[in-house]
């Protein structure tokens, strides 16, 4: 890898550049290629990852686990009781100290402010697994996914539909507007994004020839579309707005008559997981329109949802061996 980003923190990838993003892609790729091929290059031998989770994750977790070890990294799981953040240590003060003990922190939570505050005071990388406000990690496994699917980039046409408002919807925003592609959010007029972060994303999107379009007509947001990505219609922590957002979001459902709106035979189906996609789950029996797609996009051809799955770990791999200690810079 020709850029390195030794000591950097992932609290956004706003915070990052188009050539460090893209960087970031080939390197995945790169690291993907080589675990395909039974090659480690352990990266991470002898270094120590803390893993603070305020919120559970079945992905998340399981990728930094997964490309720790296979660096030959030791991970530590501290799940919300294992330590005392922000309860009876500050969040600088719990920051300190496992910096002094381990060689980068992944935090999981609700309250970006408590990523950025970690990333001021620990003096190693911090990576954000997910706040209220951003998914950087998540976005690279959906842009390397996207990569493999049409071979780069360029002429991308890539919808997002459901909540506009959302850490994914504001972070695909913003790789988009880094990375030149046309992205629109298909989303009700009350779901809009954070009039703030659309104003960032349109002056990345000036320099970078990006178009953001913002929109509640689906047939003129998807029209085009190679990508069509959604998210669960209410968060983890937001189950009481259920009923609420079914009633608003029910016509963004992405089902086949939305992929025919594309006018594309080879548009692909995106989404980060979980999903609810039939009525096998407790929720979705509890609430049977919850469903944001339908079960003939979810398990159907167009759906690379398990590609998107898999490439967290690769992608995650790349932001670990990039931040603590890239190839170009080792021993």
């Amino acid at each position: 890898m020709s850029l390195n980003l030794m000591g950097r923190s992932l609290v956004t990838l706003a915070d990052y550049s188009s050539t460090e993003i893209l960087a970031l892609l080939k390197f995945s790729a790169d690291l993907k290629a080589q675990k395909k091929a039974g090659h480690y290059n352990k990266h991470l031998a002898n270094k120590n990852i803390a893993l603070i989770f305020e919120k559970p994750s079945t992905r998340t977790r399981c990728a930094f686990v997964v490309a720790a070890y296979d660096e030959g990294a030791h991970p530590e799981y501290l799940g919300k009781n294992d330590i005392q953040i922000g309860k009876k240590e500050t969040i600088a003060d719990t920051a300190r100290v496992l910096g002094r003990m381990f060689d980068g922190i992944q935090f999981r939570g609700f309250a970006h402010r408590t990523v950025e505050e970690l990333a001021a005071h620990a003096g190693v990388p911090v990576w954000n697994g997910l706040t209220d406000r951003y998914h950087p990690t998540q976005v690279l496994a959906d842009y390397l996914t996207v990569q493999e699917e049409f071979g780069d980039l360029n002429n991308l046409v890539f919808a997002y539909t459901g909540d506009g408002r959302n850490n994914m919807a504001n972070s695909l925003m913003v790789i988009a507007a880094k990375l030149g592609i046309d992205f629109r959010i298909v989303t009700p007029k009350s779901l809009q994004p954070d009039p703030e972060i659309l104003k960032m994303c349109s002056e990345f999107a000036s320099q970078s020839g990006a178009k953001i379009t913002v929109t509640d007509d689906v047939a003129k947001g998807v029209k085009d579309a190679r990508v069509i990505y959604t998210d669960v219609w209410a968060s983890m922590g937001e189950e009481d707005m259920i009923s609420d957002r079914i009633a608003l979001l029910k016509p963004y459902r992405v089902d086949a008559e939305m992929f025919a709106k594309t006018g594309r035979a080879d548009s692909i189906f995106l989404h980060c997981l979980p999903a609810f996609h039939n009525h096998e789950t407790e929720l979705a029996k509890k609430f049977p329109d919850i469903c944001e797609v339908t079960d003939e996009v979810f398990s159907g051809t167009r759906s690379r949802v398990f590609d998107q799955a898999e490439n967290r770990m690769h992608t995650i791999k790349a932001v670990m061996v990039a931040t603590i200690n890239p190839p170009d810079h080792q021993a």
